[in-house]
């Protein structure tokens, strides 16, 4: 069922940069009342000083589970109720599964599966109240396929997605919706951002890595935001923005084993041609 976004508060955690940031822009172009969160003071402050409307934001570290409880209370006092919340923030480590550390797999899990599950377990109380509301959870394409040296970047994506879907039926007969984004490759800064040991093939070079990803990555955060907030618009359960997110998508349904196979191999000939 489409749904209106005008004047509807909604929150985005992650919104100093990136796709975050993109859906900041764009919800509030749908003249929805935003409650914006990031750790990266600046950015969340260039995030707002963009933005027309009503704008509330407050630093926080989404792996606090705490701080995430005091910010919903903080926002309900503020709007009064939320329509939408949009839990995005997210990092990665680049390293194999044997030889990464527990320093940095908790480090991750804590904001990209704990981080979610705070934020939506922090604002859904008041949904369930009030019967309506709409939780979307980013998880990625590395929620849908298992990568090299991006293990615990899947780990916690996985997870991501088993929640929400799980919660998605729980809900089914509420006025609630929820909904699961898987996105591709959108060009931000989280590659560049993340804690690096080593890419795929072995190699050590952050910035040749980055300089990879970026030439995947070719969505702007904000198309990848357009296309997020019209699934939400259109009612969609799921939605793939982004490059390459329905071919990751289409190839684990059609190979759920030997996908990671075909996607190498396409790779390396799309390599070879540039």
């Amino acid at each position: 069922m489409a749904q209106r976004l005008n004047d509807k508060v909604a929150v985005i955690t992650g919104a100093g940069s990136g796709i975050g940031r993109g859906l900041a822009t764009v919800l509030s172009q749908r003249g929805c009342k935003l409650a914006l969160s990031d750790v990266n003071e600046v950015g969340l402050a260039e995030t707002a000083a963009s933005l027309g409307g009503d704008v509330f934001t407050q630093v926080v570290d989404v792996a606090d589970r705490a701080a995430m409880f005091a910010h919903a209370e903080r926002v309900i006092e503020r709007f009064g109720a939320v329509d939408l919340v949009i839990n995005n923030a997210g990092v990665t480590v680049s390293q194999t599964l044997a030889e990464v550390s527990f320093e940095d797999f908790e480090w991750l899990m804590n904001i990209n599966f704990w981080g979610v599950v705070y934020g939506t377990k922090a604002f859904l109380p008041g949904m369930i109240e009030r019967n309506s509301g709409t939780i979307v959870n980013i998880s990625s394409v590395f929620g849908l396929v298992g990568w090299p040296t991006q293990g615990t970047y899947c780990a916690a994506k996985f997870a991501v997605r088993g929640f929400t879907e799980t919660l998605r039926h729980e809900l089914a007969d509420t006025g609630i919706k929820v909904v699961s984004v898987h996105p591709g490759g959108v060009n931000t800064n989280i590659a560049r951002n993340a804690r690096f040991y080593a890419d795929q093939a072995g190699g050590r070079d952050h910035d040749e890595m980055v300089e990879a990803f970026a030439k995947l990555a070719k969505t702007t955060p904000l198309q990848a935001a357009e296309q997020i907030v019209s699934g939400i618009e259109k009612g969609r359960e799921r939605v793939l923005p982004g490059d390459g997110a329905r071919m990751f998508d289409w190839l684990q349904r059609m190979r759920p084993v030997g996908y990671y196979r075909s996607l190498a191999a396409l790779g390396k000939r799309l390599g070879e041609k540039k």
